[in-house]
């Protein structure tokens, strides 16, 4: 059968930060509390290392002034987001250079009803897009392959 991976490639007129993308999205529903009380969080150093850590959500501050940090903007980091309400997360990737930030839906993945095997992207567009818009989104794409 394969396995399928789906994201949203967004494009911003300007770098960001990690702190302003999620500025953005918290305040359209989304946390960076993921179900089991934590967050989770990825640097790719020098190294070319995907290491993930894990802090408490009162260490937000912390974390994103790490995330955010001048010696890491040349690094791809990522953060874990959720949407409480609707069930369903993923994760945030800041590419180096800070204009492009992938999400892949990987946490409670939400599915098209009539196409189970496909990711409802409408849905996290719908989510995400607007409130991207405060924070400088200047495109996106989205897609679905089979591998």
């Amino acid at each position: 059968m394969g396995s399928r991976d789906a994201d949203i490639d967004f494009t911003f007129t300007r770098p960001t930060t990690v702190r302003a993308v999620l500025d953005a999205v918290t305040g359209a529903g989304w946390s960076v509390e993921v179900p089991v009380g934590s967050v989770a969080y990825m640097i790719n150093d020098a190294d070319d290392m995907y290491e993930w850590y894990s802090s408490s959500p009162d260490g937000i501050d912390e974390v994103l002034a790490r995330l955010d940090a001048p010696g890491n903007l040349p690094y791809t980091v990522a953060v874990d987001v959720y949407h409480p309400e609707a069930g369903t997360g993923g994760m945030l990737m800041f590419l180096p250079g800070r204009t492009e930030v992938s999400f892949s839906p990987a946490i409670d993945r939400r599915r098209i009803p009539a196409a189970p095997e496909f990711t409802d992207l409408a849905w996290y567009l719908h989510a995400l897009v607007p409130a991207l818009v405060t924070a400088g989104l200047e495109g996106y794409e989205a897609k679905e392959i089979r591998h």
